[in-house]
């Protein structure tokens, strides 16, 4: 997989992120796909190959792999990523069509109209397209992480597990190579994608309560200000 692809892609939504997004990115980048690419891969290249079972019985030892290891870690992972990151270009989307649509107003109405202040500003539809992918980024997050761990029912991988699936001829036990480093490498990227969890949420609560800080400056500023009260003695004084 082309991860510098998706690093080009993810470095235009920074410059239309919040403290938290670019926050978000950096986690993403450094503990995430830097630590996917260069350690987690080849931890789990050999997964297969060193699974062990105390039998000779042919197709008895994929058969158990395939039982315990529905899908790899490394697989899961890059899907991980792949779903939690493109919700982000919802944004860039929704920023190039502001752009697209100031340019066509520009050339209709002369280049000093303008349709938008900043086509990248989070205002109205922007404001919710972009609230709207910190909830799928959120929903994808917490989904991966309830799939790993009911898939394998828990993030710790077990020294030995036994198998009795067809065609093993009875129970057989099966080992895992390396459990403890991959072991490591599982709560790491748990603990990574947490932590993206919670700042997703920061973020969406720093929105809510900046949209609604604004709402109420807009709306003191449009109310008007109450009439102090004639005073007729003094009306009356000057006319006469």
């Amino acid at each position: 997989m082309d991860w510098k692809f998706l690093e080009g892609l993810l470095s235009g939504v920074n410059k239309y992120s919040t403290a938290f997004g670019r926050i978000w990115l950096s986690v993403v980048f450094v503990f995430r796909v830097l630590v996917f690419v260069v350690a987690a891969e080849r931890v789990w290249s050999d997964d297969q190959g060193h699974f062990d079972c105390n039998t000779r019985q042919p197709g008895c030892t994929n058969i158990c792999y395939d039982y315990f290891f529905p899908i790899s870690h490394i697989r899961l992972w890059a899907l991980q990523l792949i779903f939690v990151t493109c919700p982000s270009f919802m944004v860039v989307l929704h920023v190039a069509y502001r752009e697209d649509r100031e340019r066509k107003y520009k050339a209709k109405h002369g280049e000093n109209a303008r349709l938008y202040d900043n086509p990248g500003q989070k205002h109205g539809g922007l404001w919710w397209t972009y609230l709207m992918s910190l909830f799928i980024k959120t929903t994808f997050e917490i989904t991966f992480l309830y799939l790993l761990h009911h898939i394998y029912d828990s993030f710790k991988l077990p020294r030995k597990v036994q198998c009795d699936v067809s065609p093993c001829p009875n129970l057989v036990n099966c080992y895992i190579s390396r459990p403890t480093e991959k072991t490591v490498f599982t709560y790491f990227m748990v603990g990574a994608s947490v932590a993206c969890v919670v700042l997703n949420i920061c973020e969406i609560l720093y929105l809510i309560a900046a949209r609604m800080v604004n709402l109420k400056q807009q709306g003191s500023m449009r109310t008007p200000s109450k009439r102090k009260p004639m005073d007729y003695d003094g009306c009356k004084a000057s006319l006469s």
